[in-house]
């Protein structure tokens, strides 16, 4: 529920509009915690009448552009967020300050719109589809690799067999004694 009904602040903004009772009186007379809620009040109300106290019940979305636009003509004018809210017929100044603090921190990134909500828990089946095949071509291809090493180690083994074989065989042929024949002398 909001802090104060539209009657209520429509009452104040009347009482202000007749000249009779400045800001400072108001907040004291109503117990309003700061001259700049009625300050705001009298901006709405002047700019868009009644509807402007009315607290909104549909939550607006603003495009990225004009986002940027209106943080863009924040930065560039010395102009408040209250009013420059007031001017765009924003429904709140916070909105706007919200804007900016955002591009001041991560820049125009900051304006593009979030995905809103938690994460899924269980990722949808099309990433986990992709993943799969993703990690089935990397394994496919490590397969690949590791059959290509062995193949080359196994042809080298077995030159290098072929090759001792010639030596031993070239060596009885030449008459070479033996290992046996060397230990009987």
């Amino acid at each position: 529920m909001a802090k104060y009904s539209a009657e209520f602040k429509c009452k104040v903004v009347q009482e202000y509009l007749n000249g009779h009772i400045g800001y400072t009186a108001l907040t004291k007379k109503y117990d309003i915690p700061s001259p700049k809620c009625i300050q705001e009040w009298v901006g709405k109300y002047r700019r868009m009448g009644k509807d402007g106290l009315q607290r909104s019940r549909k939550n607006e979305t603003y495009s990225f552009q004009f986002k940027v636009n209106a943080v863009e003509l924040y930065l560039s004018t010395e102009i408040s967020y209250q009013e420059l809210a007031l001017r765009l017929n924003l429904k709140s100044a916070g909105l706007l300050a919200n804007w900016v603090q955002r591009y001041r921190a991560v820049g125009i990134e900051g304006l593009k719109p979030q995905r809103k909500g938690r994460r899924p828990k269980v990722p949808d089946k099309a990433s986990i589809t992709s993943e799969c095949n993703i990690n089935q071509d990397e394994k496919l291809k490590q397969l690949e690799e590791e059959n290509l090493k062995l193949r080359i180690e196994v042809a080298y083994l077995k030159g290098l067999r072929r090759l001792r074989l010639e030596q031993a065989a070239q060596k009885r042929k030449q008459g070479s004694p033996t290992v046996s024949e060397d230990h009987s002398n």
